[in-house]
Formats: structure tokens, sequence, C-alpha cells
């Protein structure tokens, strides 16, 4: 048997404070102003002014002139320092315009607020101050009590059909919804990953006041909403920032999108940090998830530098920075961002419950248990040791002294589905093991990590999520096409075709159910019973909760115990496997008691000494009469 000590257990070298100080966490400090008032200022783009001008900037240091076509004039632009043009126009919200930099085409404003039609089309002046919030004293929520639920916008029906199904999110329990990318990207079809104008929301899925809708009702249910944004390159088609402002990307640096964007320079820092202000501003969003920040070159220094701009920008209001971040880089966590997603806790799981080993799974198959055990103490399974899905390179740093909140914790997400020969979820996969999987599900949803669900997760939904596009470069499709193949090629058999990004039935395939069948509506059941026992018994804890230890029973069985506030402890026993194990001395604690059990007498097996195939249990109990409340074994 092995035991993983966890941050609270006073270990050396894991002590010490476990929380980050109230300008970290995104917490809202006592008083101040609100910071909802549209805040003209930007450098990029077009802003409406009082006097009802338009001022337009484009930042082209790859040529001498510029003309701006707006309406129907054509007005040169003044050239300004360091690469800077500049005009202003009399014109109104609705108005559309293009930039034409000397010897190119007209092209759209790279930081449009929205487009006339698809992204290679004209770019139109927008007034964001016309928009009346029925929700504006909405302030949002703490870290703490967030259970995210990810949706593509698009699958949904739009932001109208996002706005629709909020209702029932919130009865759920859902208390944010995180949006994938919705910045315009070519044609009605896509990932969102594939944008080339990140201010602009894309028009297949509604307006930008219908996006300020579904926000807005959003927290009217009290709930708050998430974007994804993507800082780390830009789609294959219609990105037109190389013709005129070929500083905005690096020579030296390839990624796997084609040059790295160069964050050295301002204009380029300042089109992504205005980026995140505007969509925290305008529309109110109350969060940010940063899509692999991995592939951002110097990274921690620019995201350093982002974070104490967003947080010091909106006192008053919650706000959440969180990180896709393969690197494991803990230090961001300690320093500005809320949470990353851990793919470290995915990857094991997945695992465990399907014994897939192909791809990055191969990392996490040699003494799984272990990891998982180590994910649930310590947050990262790789802290710095070489990573065999990494080329045996060392990956990650230590994460013990971060607490579980710093962690975004899901069994689905986009990528994990979508990233699949044929996008099959968990439902599908275990169909034989669905007793697994619910008690995956309790663990994931009990333990102090935040949770986040995919859509449809909720229903047990097995409709496949691919990944899907609509470009209309037959050339371009094909490349994308034969990209996908090759790049996944370690996940299934070299014959084996993937669906066609580019084709209908991908797209119609990936809509969750339409009705909710007898089955969807056991496991929403079941959800709503986890997510109203992680609200009443976890939620109020979490402040200040660490990890006492994790130990390993039995080959995908452990008991994992936290210290929460209120000098209460938290402890789960999962038993993944398809045998009972063996559980020593387990519940005989008087003050222990059981508030959650996936298998009916579960409970009544682990008194005895035992844990039942297939099941979590989780019970709470009183530790304030403890001599040593972080040494004392659960």
């Amino acid at each position: 048997m092995a035991t993983y000590p966890g941050a609270g257990s006073g270990e050396a070298g894991r002590g010490g404070s476990h929380e980050a100080p109230p300008q970290w966490r995104g917490e809202a400090p006592a008083g101040g102003p609100a910071s909802f008032q549209h805040a003209p200022g930007y450098d990029h783009g077009a802003q409406m002014l009082s006097d009802g001008r338009v001022r337009f900037r484009l930042w082209a240091p790859g040529v001498d002139s510029v003309m701006l076509h707006v309406g129907d004039a054509a007005v040169p632009m003044g050239r300004l320092d360091h690469g800077w043009f500049e005009a202003w126009h009399a014109c109104r919200a609705g108005t559309p315009y293009s930039y034409q930099p000397e010897g190119l085409g007209r092209v759209p404003d790279p930081a449009s607020r929205m487009q006339q039609a698809d992204s290679a089309g004209p770019s139109l002046v927008v007034d964001h101050a016309a928009y009346s919030w029925a929700n504006d004293a909405w302030r949002g929520r703490p870290w703490h009590e967030t259970v995210l639920y990810e949706i593509h916008a698009g699958l949904l029906g739009g932001f109208d059909g996002v706005r629709e199904i909020l209702p029932s999110l919130a009865e759920l329990g859902v208390t944010a919804v995180e949006l994938m990318p919705i910045g315009d990207f070519p044609g009605p079809r896509n990932w969102g990953y594939d944008g080339v104008l990140p201010y602009a929301p894309d028009s297949a899925y509604g307006t930008p006041d219908a996006l300020k809708a579904l926000v807005d009702v959003a927290h009217g249910l009290g709930m708050m909403v998430f974007l994804d944004v993507v800082y780390n390159h830009f789609g294959p088609v219609g990105n037109h920032l190389p013709s005129y402002a070929p500083e905005f990307f690096r020579a030296d640096v390839a990624t796997p999108w084609g040059p790295a964007i160069d964050f050295r320079k301002a204009p380029v820092r300042s089109f992504f940090a205005e980026n995140a202000l505007y969509w925290l501003r305008e529309y109110r969003f109350d969060g940010l998830r940063f899509d692999a920040v991995h592939a951002i070159v110097d990274k921690e220094e620019w995201l350093g530098e982002l974070a104490v701009q967003l947080r010091t920008a909106f006192p008053g209001r919650h706000v959440h920075l969180v990180l896709e971040n393969d690197d494991n880089t803990a230090s961001l966590l300690r320093h500005g961002f809320d949470a990353q997603w851990n793919d470290d806790m995915h990857h094991v799981l997945h695992h465990l419950l399907t014994g897939e080993t192909q791809g990055y799974y191969g990392a996490y198959a040699q003494r799984a248990t272990e990891k998982l055990a180590r994910a649930l103490a310590q947050g990262f399974i790789y802290q710095g040791e070489e990573s065999p899905a990494h080329g045996g390179r060392p990956r990650g740093e230590p994460s013990g002294m971060l607490p579980p909140t710093a962690f975004v914790f899901f069994l689905q997400n986009h990528d994990q589905i979508g990233n699949r020969a044929r996008g099959e979820r968990l439902a599908a996969l275990c169909r034989q093991r669905r007793g697994a999987l619910a008690a995956a599900a309790a663990l994931q949803m009990l333990c102090p990590s935040i949770p986040l669900l995919f859509m449809g997760e909720e229903q047990g939904a097995e409709t496949p999520f691919q990944y899907f596009t609509s470009f209309s470069d037959p050339e371009v499709a094909a490349r994308v096409k034969a990209g996908r193949q090759a790049e996944f090629e370690a996940f299934h058999r070299g014959d084996e075709a993937l669906p066609d990004p580019n084709a209908m039935d991908t797209w119609e395939s990936s809509m969750p159910p339409a009705e909710e069948s007898a089955g969807g509506a056991r496991w929403r059941a079941f959800y709503r019973q986890l997510l109203a026992l992680r609200r009443e018994y976890i939620v109020p804890g979490l402040t200040g909760a660490a990890c006492v230890s994790v130990e390993v029973l039995a080959e995908a069985c452990l008991v994992a115990c936290w210290q929460l506030g209120g000098a209460r402890r938290l402890t789960i026993y999962c038993n993944l496997s398809a045998e009972k194990v063996g559980a020593g001395s387990g519940l005989r604690d008087p003050r222990e008691t059981v508030f959650y059990e996936s298998a009916q007498g579960a409970a009544a097996a682990l008194m005895s000494g035992w844990m039942p195939a297939a099941c979590t249990i989780a019970s709470l109990r009183d530790a304030s009469e403890d001599a040593d409340a972080g040494a004392e074994r659960p």
C-alpha cells in the first residue's frame, strides 16, 4: 500500500498558507467602486465617442499608408509613431468598414467588434453603451462556489439557444457556464479554436446584444459565465496580420499552428490584454479560460503582467482566471491565476475506467492508482518528473502547496472527447462499467477540486462530440482533414479514417440529444443529488481546505482525506475496480457521518471492513477534538 501526504500533512516543504492573497484569488475586496461602466481607451479597433464620431485605429507597421473605407466614404488614415494609423469619422452603430493597407485589398479590422457576415467581410461599428443591463448589481460569485459546465454555443442554437437552457442548468446545480471560443472564424461551423477575429462574436451564434442577453439572464439566475479565449495562435484562414503587420509574429519560433505570436512587442501584448479586458468589461463575463498557454513563448512573464492588469481593472467584482497549460507551471497558480484544468487527473482516471493506454494515456498506465492518489493529494501528477508522453523530458513543477481549488477536475471536456477517432463519450466507452463511471463522477463532484461537466454529460449522453469545421476552400479542408489524421494517429489504427471535419454529418452527429431519455433523466437526478450534497457539505468548508493524505488500498481503490474549514474532516472512499477490497478499520469512528454512498449498502459493508466494487462513499466528521488533525490518518 502507498500513502500520499497532502498539503495539509505538515510534511516539510508543503506547509504554510494554502491560499493566495485576495488580489490573486479574484475575491472582491470590501467596498470599492463597481467596474461595469463603459470605459473607452482601447488602443485597437473602432470606438464610438460621445460626440457621434468613431475613432478607428490599426497597427500596421509593415506598410506606409492605410485607407479606411467606412460606409460610402474613403478616408486616408493618419500615420502615427511606431506603426500606428488612426482616423476619426462620424458614423452610426452598424456602419460597415474595412481597412486597405498599401498594396493590399480590403481587410477586416483585426479587432473587429462584429462582422457584417463572415470573417472575410466588412467589420461593423458597435455601440456597447446602448445595451441596458437588467442585472446591473451583479458582482459575481467567489471561486470556491464554482461548478463549471462547458458549452459549444453553436450546437445548442447559438447564444439564444444557450440562454434558453440556463434555468435548467441552474436547477441542476451548475453555478457557471463556460463557452468554447466564440471569436469570429471562417464559415458557420467550428470548434472556435480556428478564430481569426478574437473580439467579434461569430455571427453564426448571434449578435453582441444576444450574447449580452445570455450573460444577463445567467446573472439573474445567480450563475457566472466564463469564456474560453485563444491567445496562442490564429486559425489557418482569414488572418491578414502577416501581410501588413509581420512584426506580430516571430520568425525564429514555430508552433503547431505556424510562427509564434511575438509577445515581446507592446502592441501585440496590448492587443490580447485589451481583448481580455473587453470581454470582462463590455460583456461582463465573470471569468476567462486561457487556451493552451504552453504554446505562448515567454508565457510566464506576459501572463503575470496580464493577471495584474485584469486584477486591478475590476475592483468590487469577482473575476476568475483559469489556465490550460500542458507544462504544469504551478508558479502561475500562485501568482495571478485561480486554477488550471488538471489534465493529469483526467488522464489517469480515463485509463482506470477504460483501460486505454494509447497516446498520452500510456504515461499514466504504470502504477495508475498511485498516480491518482498523488493527483488527489497534490494536484499535478507530473511535478518535474520525466514524462513518456513528452519525449522523456521533465514536465511540471511542485504543486503540493496549492489548495485543491487550484485544479479544475473533469472526466470529460471538448478535447478529451473530440480528439478521439470517433469522438466517443465516457458513457459509450463505459457501457459495461456504469457503476465505476458513477463512482468516478461522485469522486469528482464531492472532492474539494472545482468540477467541470461537458454539455450532455449530466444526461449520460452517448452521442459523440467530433471535430468539425466549415472551410469553403477545398484545399484547406483537405489539409485540415489530413493533418488531423496524422496528429492523432497514436490514438487509433492507421487504417481507421477519422470523420471528415468539414462534412455536415460530422456536425450533425455531434449535437446533444434533443430530448431527454429515461436513462438521461436518471443521470440528471444523479448529478442533481451530487451537486446538492456538494453545495451543502463541501462548499462551506472549501476556504482553506487542504488534503491530509491519500492511501492506496488496492489497484483502483483508495481513501482520501481533506481538512475542511470549520474543523471538519472529509473522507472519500473510492473503489473503481470490479472487485471488493479490504478497507481495514474504515468508518468505525463514531464522529464519522456518511452523507453519500453510490451503491446501496456500501457504507454498511465498509463498517464491516471491506469496500464493495465500483462504489464511492463520502463522510464527514468533527475533527475539532483531534490532537493533531494534520497528522492523524483517516
